[in-house]
Order: structure tokens, then C-alpha cells, then sequence
């Protein structure tokens, strides 16, 4: 697998297109991921398989009751920290407006709704990731047995429809990032490449740069060690109580035809995406949108 290979969604077409229409449309979120465009221009057919297999994860009540969870769990943590240090009301996180990043109202607006979509796949690539890496590996998925309606009820339609804008970034940080970004590398454990929320944010460096000297401190504490842990917890339980698991073990993709091989590479690819540096970046996410004012419900209601 070459994961430098990507399949754009502006050069998708046919089912490839579709498979990336349905995506966006049961993540309820204006992007494609990069593992699905890597995976698409690496092997379509078996893209359309994997897709089949893990869609109907994000089509429950109990998905959208677990994706609500997730985001308060990690944003919780952090309130309890402030209040813990301040011994009172406490402040979540900074929040900010226009004047205090020096950016146009269309650059604002635009920051806010490129930065809400990445508050909505959050748990969903936390959940997706857990799902195929613990298939892959042959460990259970929905062994636990829950006598819940919302488990198999429809994921409520209003839930994260119509949040959030389709993420563009760039290639390589801006020169006056540098400082940011290899804090950035540091704090996450991360390579030579950036995942998309950083390419994101840096077509806005005041916000980038801002955001993460206000953050580094709360990310380098107890309290985000608790945000990740608590958020790890609701994802273990929520797939262990799917009840469509998907045929992804390694028998399964024998029979449909993948060789040994490739399913060694996708397990390895599944694990470092599910047990690395990632595992810090998603809960992140919701932090950047609380601190724009757009992150999503923190309860069902």
C-alpha cells in the first residue's frame, strides 16, 4: 500500500464517487477523510467492501448518544481543571473573537466552519478506527449483549446535519509557524507530516499560533490525560455494544480474496492510526471548536 497515493473527491468519479457521497453523507460531515482516499486510490474494490462493512456503525441512535458522550467527556475533563486551579467557576477555554486573532470577517466565518467539521468527525474517526483496528487484529466487536432500543433505532436526523464547511489546507506550514509547528510535532509525537487539523488551521497562523500557546500548557496536563483516557472508555464501550459488527477479520478479507500481504499492511495501518499519535489529535479537535464557539451537543437531549 502506498500511502502517499490519494484519490481527491474532485477526481472520484463513478462508484468511487458514490462510495465518497455516502461517506459524507452517514458522517454527516463536508469531507473525506484521508484514509478513505488513501485506501480508494490504493484499492477501490476493496474501499466499497470496508465502507459496506462499517456504515451501519454510524447509523444508530447509540452512535449519535456515544458521539455526544465523547465530545463532553473531553471538554468536561478540561472545565474540571480550571475550576480545579482557580477554585471556582473556572473558564473551559479561551474563547475568541474576530478582533482578538486580527482576521476579516470571511476569514473568521471561514475558520469557525472548517473547524466545526472536524469537531463532527472526531468521534467518528475515533469509532471507525477502533472498529476495523480491533477486527483486523481479530479481537471482539459488539460481544457485549444490550437490550437497548437506541442501539438499533435510526441515528436522529438533526444530529450534526448541516454543521460545518469542506476543509481546504495547505501543503507546508507557513515560514512564521515553524516555532508552532515543531511544538505541535513534540506535544503529539508526530513525524515529518502533519495530520489535517494542523494543515487546516495554518491558513490561519494568528488563530494556529494563538491557539496552541493557550493550549499547550492544558494539553501537557492531568486533565487532557484524563480527556483521552475517558474518551478511549466511551469508544471501547460503544464498540462493544454495536450490533452489526462487520466482517473485517483477517479470515473474512482472506475469503473475499485479500492476500496475506495486504492484510498485514492494512492492520498495520489500522493500528498506527488507532494506537499512535492520533490517539491525542481527535480529542483535540473539540477543544479548537470550543474555543471558536462551534462545537456540537455535548448531550442528546
Amino acid at each position: 500500500m502506498d500511502t502517499d497515493r490519494q484519490l481527491y473527491e474532485s477526481d472520484a468519479t463513478g462508484r468511487q464517487r458514490g462510495v465518497y457521497d455516502d461517506i459524507q453523507a452517514t458522517l454527516r460531515a463536508p469531507v473525506v477523510n484521508w484514509i478513505f482516499r488513501t485506501l480508494m486510490a490504493n484499492d477501490p474494490d476493496f474501499t466499497r467492501y470496508l465502507w459496506g462493512q462499517v456504515k451501519p456503525t454510524f447509523e444508530t441512535r447509540a452512535f449519535g448518544r456515544y458521539s455526544v458522550a465523547y465530545r463532553d467527556e473531553v471538554l468536561s475533563a478540561v472545565k474540571a481543571e480550571a475550576e480545579d486551579e482557580h477554585d471556582s467557576d473556572g473558564s473551559e477555554l479561551p474563547a475568541y473573537r474576530r478582533a482578538d486573532l486580527d482576521l476579516r470577517p470571511a476569514e473568521f466565518r471561514e475558520l469557525r466552519g472548517q473547524v466545526a467539521t472536524f469537531d463532527v468527525v472526531a468521534p467518528r474517526l475515533a469509532a471507525l478506527f477502533e472498529v476495523v483496528d480491533r477486527s483486523l487484529q481479530d479481537e471482539s466487536v459488539g460481544s457485549a449483549e444490550v437490550d437497548d432500543a437506541g442501539a438499533t433505532q435510526p441515528l436522529p436526523s438533526w444530529l450534526d446535519r448541516d454543521r460545518g464547511v469542506s476543509p481546504t489546507m495547505v501543503d507546508a506550514p507557513p515560514d512564521e509557524l515553524g516555532d508552532t509547528v515543531e511544538r505541535i510535532r513534540t506535544f503529539h509525537g508526530l513525524d515529518d507530516n502533519l495530520p489535517s487539523i494542523y494543515r487546516c488551521l495554518a491558513q490561519w497562523p494568528p488563530y494556529l499560533r494563538t491557539a496552541w500557546d493557550d493550549l499547550e500548557p492544558t494539553l501537557e496536563s492531568a486533565a487532557f490525560d484524563r480527556a483521552c483516557e475517558r474518551a478511549d472508555e466511551e469508544t471501547d464501550a460503544f464498540v462493544d455494544s454495536i450490533p452489526y459488527a462487520p466482517r473485517l477479520s483477517p479470515d473474512d478479507l482472506r475469503s473475499w480474496g485479500v492476500d496475506d500481504e495486504a492484510v498485514s499492511e492494512l492492520r498495520e495501518l489500522f493500528e498506527t492510526f488507532n494506537r499512535g499519535p492520533i490517539g491525542t489529535v481527535l480529542p483535540a479537535l473539540h477543544m479548537y471548536a470550543a474555543m471558536l464557539n462551534v462545537e456540537g451537543r455535548r448531550e442528546m437531549g
